[in-house]
């Protein structure tokens, strides 16, 4: 399997002193097909890696950090240098795919449009994957209603469609069976997982819940949180 994304020294820093906090990443590799879980409680930092390795946070300083694309390895602490905030979306389109906690459905698409937003935006023409992921996921039969019309773990699953439709080497998922009940949050992520192997996508997902993500194998990023009183608490990141 190849690298999907391959950093080390990545600093994120939210303000100083007690009420400071700081992300830090002292390397993490990510390969395709990999399955990945970011462990730890509420105000750990999980979402704030999450975003990072979305190419939604700028680092406050990082030493190396190299993503492939379609085009080939990019250096993302070079494009960060010089300011290519296109060239990072056009990344951030082509290579992730991000399940938010709050599923982040538009709520005036419908589901088959916000499926196929990404591949839209790309400029990808259909070619049948929309319905595809939707029946794999079991939502063909809602593709022309509203995002208002279904359930918590219908809406949560047309999530995850959207952001594998286009086909992305790296998912990220922020706690997305948190607002499902047992026999859901198994189901999805039963699914999440068949379409990472199906498409060899790495996965990398935050929760609480260590039991589900090891019943499906997922390997521990671990962390652990370093700070002396009165110093900003910094969590620690690293596989």
């Amino acid at each position: 399997m190849s690298d999907v994304s391959v950093l080390c020294g990545l600093r994120y820093r939210h303000a100083s002193g007690a009420g400071g906090f700081e992300l830090y990443v002292p390397s993490l590799s990510i390969r395709r097909g990999d399955r990945l879980a970011v462990l730890g409680p509420s105000g750990s930092g999980k979402s704030t890696l999450l975003d990072s390795l979305a190419l939604l946070l700028r680092p406050t300083s990082l030493d190396a950090w190299q993503i492939e694309t379609p085009d080939g390895p990019e250096d993302i602490g070079l494009l960060y240098a010089r300011h290519a905030g296109g060239r990072i979306r056009s990344i951030r389109s082509a290579v992730l795919g991000y399940v938010l906690q709050t599923g982040g459905l538009l709520p005036f698409l419908s589901v088959r449009d916000n499926i196929g937003l990404p591949r839209r935006l790309l400029g990808i023409l259909p070619d049948g994957s929309v319905e595809r992921v939707a029946a794999y996921l079991r939502i063909d039969a809602h593709l022309d209603k509203m995002p208002a019309q279904l359930s918590v773990g219908e809406r949560q699953r047309v999530a995850i469609a959207r952001a594998v439709a286009h086909g992305p080497a790296l998912v990220l998922a922020d706690e997305p069976t948190a607002a499902l009940d047992r026999e859901n949050a198994e189901n999805v992520m039963r699914l999440l997982v068949g379409l990472g192997d199906e498409l060899e996508t790495a996965l990398v997902v935050a929760s609480h819940d260590e039991p589900l993500l090891s019943r499906f194998g997922f390997s521990a990023i671990r962390h652990r949180v370093e700070g002396s009183p009165g110093q900003a608490a910094r969590a620690v990141f690293e596989n």
